[in-house]
């Protein structure tokens, strides 16, 4: 079945709450306030667009294609990004809350955690090559095997990850969480 185009159009306080919305493709697009709380994304294609003041807890986004896609001020409670198409996955988020989120196996060089509560947020084998994450929670976020290299935590607070079972090489620390890379020992720091 053919998608179903929307080029250059604004949703505004659109109310999808556990509705079902597949085989659309969403081109420059803009939403905002819109709830998506338990509804099904699966199978859409969103391109170039822009989400604001949204809500997205819990829902479903099997085979959603995300390419260069802006979260602003949204709540993505439980959302399994993993599930997403690879296919030139690109996100970014700016004073959102992604705590439970799962991005498990997913490559985001480059991406952007702005202003982000990221509390128990699974980023196992995910590539964050030179990811920035600027006053991030990330308490109980998981890092196993994830390449971090070049990435930005000078400004995050709550990270616990162990260097010897992630690639950090090059990554940046400020002084005062330097006790998150040291958790594993069960040390007192003063």
């Amino acid at each position: 079945m053919e998608k179903i185009l929307h080029e250059d159009k604004t949703f505004e306080n659109v109310d999808y709450t556990g509705k079902a919305v597949a085989d659309r493709e969403f081109e420059a697009c803009t939403f905002l306030h819109c709830n998506f709380t338990k509804s099904n994304l699966s199978n859409n294609d969103f391109i170039d667009c822009v989400f604001t003041d949204c809500n997205f807890s819990l829902t479903g986004l099997s085979n959603t294609g995300m390419k260069n896609v802006q979260f602003k001020n949204c709540k993505l409670l439980g959302i399994d990004f993993s599930v997403c198409s690879n296919f030139l996955f690109s996100v970014n988020f700016e004073n959102c809350i992604l705590d439970y989120s799962s991005f498990y196996q997913k490559k985001m060089k480059k991406a952007s955690f702005k202003d982000c509560s990221l509390k128990e947020v699974d980023f196992t084998e995910t590539d964050l090559s030179m990811a920035i994450f600027n006053n991030c929670d990330l308490l109980s976020a998981g890092f196993m095997q994830t390449i971090l290299e070049k990435a930005d935590f000078r400004t995050a607070i709550n990270y616990s990850l162990d260097p010897d079972l992630n690639k950090i090489k090059k990554a940046k620390f400020a002084l005062q969480g330097v006790g998150g890379l040291l958790s594993k020992y069960n040390i007192d720091i003063e």
